[in-house]
């Protein structure tokens, strides 16, 4: 499916949420398509990918986890945005492990939302055009996403480097270094960085 760059999708039951996001990509020159339920973005989102996609974790009908799921978003080819309240950040790391790129707390600033929304984009072309392939032992067990945190661990990067380099906020790397330390069964980043080079070859 070909990504239309200049499509952003808002999924929330909110229509105060919906205007002031439309609003906010549309003053940037984005085409804004919105969604009140769950059901009828899945539908949109298997036929056209937008350039990034902002979704309500708390959906009548489907709940934001479970349209996660059900678009295999850790394989969707644009960033998927969870917006979650204050109250909610278990459920944004339940969304990050089901491949929500990151996760934006409400109340937001506008111009934060478009800097992340910007930097996401950017970092998915760049994700797309890089082939990258891990071959230590554990590799297969890791997402994607998580292979190119652990790549940045393994450079030595901080969680705020790492985000940078991604698009996603430090404590989304946190989320994910969490995952990746426990499936490889690392105790600490020396840990790491011993397993991913030890059992490199070469690449």
């Amino acid at each position: 499916m070909n990504v239309d760059a200049e499509a952003i999708y808002i999924v929330d039951d909110d229509p105060s949420v919906r205007d002031a996001l439309s609003v906010l990509f549309n003053m940037e020159g984005y085409v804004v398509e919105t969604f009140s339920d769950g059901d009828t973005f899945v539908k949109s989102a298997s036929k056209a990918v937008p350039a990034c996609v902002m979704l309500d974790v708390h959906m009548p009908g489907r709940s934001g986890i479970e349209i996660l799921k059900a678009l295999n978003a850790e394989n969707y080819p644009a960033p998927i945005f969870i917006i979650s309240g204050q109250g909610d950040i278990p459920m944004a790391v339940e969304a990050i492990r089901n491949g929500a790129f990151d996760f934006v707390e409400k109340p937001f600033s506008a111009e934060s939302v478009l800097e992340r929304v910007k930097e996401s984009i950017a970092a998915m072309k760049k994700r797309e055009a890089d082939t990258t392939t891990y071959s230590f032992n554990g590799a297969e067990q890791l997402t994607r996403r998580e292979l190119e945190v652990l790549k940045e661990i393994t450079d030595g990067a901080s969680n705020k480097e790492a985000g940078r380099t991604l698009g996603i906020s430090p404590r989304t790397v946190e989320v994910h270094r969490a995952r990746i330390m426990e499936k490889l069964g690392a105790r600490n980043a020396a840990d790491l960085v011993r397993i991913v080079l030890g059992h490199s070859t070469g690449g």
